[in-house]
């Protein structure tokens, strides 16, 4: 409802509509961490090669991502601004992983280059569908609510979405890939998580444009619920000027970077299985333990924004995260195999463990409920950019605003496949590490770069970036208060040139 300039979510709207990021997350996992595992262990593409392409179609999804928000900005059909592009992105996604996944392994060996030919191609048409579908995330944050209080709420059930998304699959997955089941990330291993993540996103889609459903008409949409014409020679422009956006990308650019590194399927095999032995006994638990002391954090970080903005508290629990793991790399300098400097957790006969496997707990614990409480944090940053653009030029572009910082976003992130291949060659191996794979020289340095030093200085630019952003907790209500005077002058007959004039 709307109250004195404040559109306002219902509750059932605010659970629901975080529920499209959670379907977008299940094919994160499914493809972005193991597309490259698939391209080289079960069509037999040269794991460099399938890294690169990782990669080269993360950027392909950057420079989509503008393009596609633009076309939402001038949308506005029979059923909305928003949900068509839910719908579509959906659809394409499942028919593309299914040739990708399912059929492509049926290509004879023989005729290597039509495996090469189709792992492009049908990568490049999931790649659309997903630009689709999660552009909606950042984009209609927009319409769902304006109000200060709100909008911080929506970074819990988006991670509520993500563990039903992103959180399920990275459950399931290592049970399914284990030896008496279907085995370590083969081609049954791939054709049985294809269907299961297919329902469970289409599922978690439908629930989000029942949420999204009432919010998805031109009433909500900026000052006069016009529908805005920007060419893309304007985008450097809008960069440009909205100096919040720009201190936004640089901070969510660097920790997405850092969080695809860390939580790479790579980087995790070579801590859990090559450096401490353990795969299948520790994943999962540390898996876990990460979620358990996130839920602390969330109820932290909503407090600390509903109280003093979001800014205080993404730069609080980020510097949280960095202190932690400093104990982390400590814990991992000083891992050695043949002293008690390494990880131990047994079920078998009661616990058993050690203090080196207690500390890691705690400090990687700590660290990463910190962080992942804050992960998703830009998402609703991105509507207050959104507000403050349409303060600053009267434009209601939330599709360009949320898809231009998607653009550094993914163009950032989509190193981390490339920076993980490159390096797993740079200590001798031709594939990428399995459970199977023996420790080799050099893995421990890899992880405590990948793993520790990589995320600490993606957390270190994010404190940076946010010491200067503009838009703190008494800004935004500032900015709202001046949005709701134009949006009811306009209402009222006045132009949108006077209404900007007048109200400053």
């Amino acid at each position: 409802m709307e109250n004195q300039g404040i559109n306002r979510a219902k509750p059932y709207q605010l659970v629901l509509f975080p529920l499209n990021n959670g379907a977008t997350n299940v094919y994160y996992v499914l493809i972005l961490t193991y597309i490259a595992t698939f391209g080289s262990s079960v069509l037999g593409i040269a794991a460099v090669f399938a890294s690169f392409m990782v990669t080269g179609m993360r950027v392909f999804d950057a420079i989509t991502d503008p393009i596609i928000g633009a076309l939402m900005d001038k949308t506005n059909g029979r059923f909305g601004k928003f949900r068509p592009f839910m719908v579509i992105g959906s659809v394409i996604m499942a028919i593309s992983v299914i040739c990708l996944y399912v059929l492509t392994p049926f290509v004879p060996a023989e005729m290597m280059w039509l495996r090469y030919t189709l792992f492009i191609v049908l990568y490049a048409v999931w790649v659309i569908g997903y630009t689709f579908q999660t552009s909606v995330t950042r984009a209609a944050q927009a319409v769902l609510t304006n109000d200060p209080k709100q909008r911080p709420l929506f970074t819990i059930f988006n991670t509520v979405g993500s563990l039903a998304g992103m959180g399920l699959m990275q459950f399931i997955g290592p049970i399914l890939a284990r030896d008496n089941i279907f085995g370590d990330y083969n081609q049954s291993w791939f054709a049985a998580m294809t269907p299961i993540g297919i329902v469970i996103s289409v599922a978690l889609t439908i629930l989000a444009i029942i949420g999204i459903w009432e919010k998805d008409q031109p009433k909500y949409f900026g000052l006069g619920g016009k529908q805005e014409t920007v060419k893309v020679s304007e985008y450097i422009s809008i960069i440009k000027a909205n100096k919040p956006l720009q201190r936004l990308m640089i901070a969510g650019g660097g920790c997405k970077l850092a969080l695809s590194i860390a939580t790479n399927i790579t980087v995790l095999i070579m801590l859990y299985s090559c450096m401490m032995g353990d795969y299948d006994g520790l994943y999962l638990p540390m898996m876990i333990v990460g979620y358990v002391f996130a839920v602390p954090f969330f109820a932290l970080t909503v407090r600390t924004s509903q109280k003093k903005g979001q800014k205080a508290s993404l730069m609080t629990y980020v510097a949280v995260a960095f202190v932690c793991y400093i104990g982390v790399l400590a814990l991992l300098l000083l891992w050695n195999p043949d002293t008690a400097m390494h990880m131990v957790f047994k079920l078998d006969g009661g616990v058993q463990t050690n203090l080196y496997t207690i500390l890691f707990v705690l400090f990687f614990g700590v660290g990463y409920g910190a962080y992942y409480a804050t992960a998703d944090m830009p998402i609703p940053m991105v509507a207050d950019c959104a507000d403050y653009e349409t303060y600053r030029s009267g434009k209601f572009i939330p599709g360009i605003m949320g898809t231009l910082f998607s653009l550094v976003d993914k163009l950032v992130s989509s190193l981390s496949a490339t920076v993980v291949g490159v390096a797993v060659t740079l200590i001798g191996l031709n594939t990428l590490p399995t459970k199977t794979t023996p420790y080799t020289p050099g893995m421990n340095w890899l992880v405590i770069i990948l793993f520790c030093v990589v995320p600490m200085c993606a957390w270190a630019l994010t404190l940076w970036s946010m010491k200067g952003y503009e838009l703190d907790g008494k800004r935004v209500k500032e900015i709202q208060a001046v949005n709701a005077e134009r949006r009811e002058a306009i209402a009222k007959g006045m132009s949108l040139e006077e209404a900007m004039e007048k109200y400053k």
